[in-house]
């Protein structure tokens, strides 16, 4: 293995991007280096390299990675979710937030809001830890990383947004609880969307409406489970067709992944009588949206929001991903790769947004 780590690192200033070159990190106790297999680009990662989300610069982009235990400090057991021990050559994925277990928020089940949290391709680059992000040919993972080994059948685009994009709709599910039998609608057709849709098919839902206003998303939900589709229109509000579909009855359970306010505002003009509706899409600045607490109270509604996640849902992420990987086409979901030489066309593939994920292979030559 060559002692070079090369990564493409968001300096905040002009030039946006610069590739580095550091020397492999000496690992303390604990500690793990992957060389990097596969990147794929998040929303979040495209809203911060334009601009429209803040983040501490210098910093590595990127999320969702998979990648290969190249080397490792032994010296304190290394051990995966399932208490199994992590070697050399291990393919393996991550949670993308390190929590210290120990804070008030770390008690309280709320690891990803833990006081000290550490979160790879969001952390300013120290010279203790330079390689946190997925724009990199290798990634330094800190002591009390939670590490899973990758099902052998996932290809390395499909597993890679495990740990983020699949780990956050897992998220948002079990939150809302039952699905078996019940009608649920998802606004938003992009990555969390189509997931969303599958997750809800494969549990048993009743009857999986997503709505979008791209057409051609709408109809690619068909392929993950949908079993009815909306093509929204921003003049016209939602929820009078989503009344239209259930009979005036509404839906059980709403998924907004827009962060749109209009169309949370309909997701929750949409509910039936005691409906939940779980927000994951509001993560930038929007207006506040506007309910009725009458409502609320008179209907028994329950409106929750979920913010990443913890371990458990990664693991049942590529549990489920290793089951549907061939029910559902998520092979399809990230067609377009490139190498890290060509990060800026890849965030311009990003912002096409004609693929729900763009792959960065770092070893691959462009």
């Amino acid at each position: 293995m060559s002692d070079q780590c090369i990564s493409i690192v968001l300096t905040g200033d002009d030039p946006p991007l610069q590739r580095t070159v550091v020397s492999q990190p000496e690992l303390q106790p604990g500690e793990t280096l992957v060389e990097i297999l596969c990147c794929t680009i998040c929303g979040s990662d495209l809203h911060t390299y334009e601009g429209t989300r803040s983040t501490p610069c210098p910093t590595i982009l990127g999320h969702e990675m998979i990648g290969r235990v190249v080397d490792l400090n032994s010296e304190l057991p290394i051990r995966d979710y399932l208490d199994r021990p992590v070697q050399i050559g291990d393919r393996i994925t991550w949670s993308v937030a390190v929590s210290c277990k120990d804070c008030e928020q770390c008690r309280r089940g709320l690891t990803q809001k833990c006081t000290r949290l550490f979160k790879y391709g969001h952390q300013r680059l120290t010279d203790q830890n330079y390689l946190s992000g997925g724009l990199a040919s290798h990634c330094h993972l800190v002591k009390g990383t939670t590490i899973f080994k990758v099902p052998e059948s996932l290809p390395d685009q499909v597993a890679s947004p495990a740990n983020c994009a699949t780990a956050t709709v897992m998220a948002a599910f079990r939150l809302a609880g039952e699905v078996q039998n019940q009608s649920v609608l998802i606004l938003g057709a992009g990555m969390l969307g189509v997931t969303a849709s599958a997750v809800a098919h494969a549990q048993g839902a009743a009857s999986v409406i997503v709505a979008d206003i791209e057409p051609a998303r709408v109809k690619r939900s068909l392929e993950f489970g949908a079993t009815h589709t909306v093509l929204a229109k921003k003049e016209q509000p939602l929820h009078a067709e989503i009344q239209h579909l259930t009979d005036g009855r509404g839906v059980d359970i709403v998924f907004d992944m827009t962060g749109v306010p209009e169309v949370m505002e309909s997701g929750l003009e949409s509910l039936a009588i005691g409906g939940r509706m779980i927000l994951v899409g509001a993560v930038y600045p929007a207006r506040p949206i506007q309910l009725s607490a009458e409502t609320m109270i008179r209907k028994l509604l329950r409106l929750e929001g979920i913010h990443n996640y913890i371990d458990l849902d990664l693991a049942n992420a590529l549990n489920f991903l290793e089951r549907y990987q061939n029910r559902y086409p998520f092979q399809r979901l990230s067609e377009h790769a490139f190498s890290l030489d060509e990060v800026p066309a890849a965030f311009t593939e990003s912002a096409n947004h004609r693929s729900y994920r763009v792959a960065i292979l770092p070893h691959q030559s462009n």
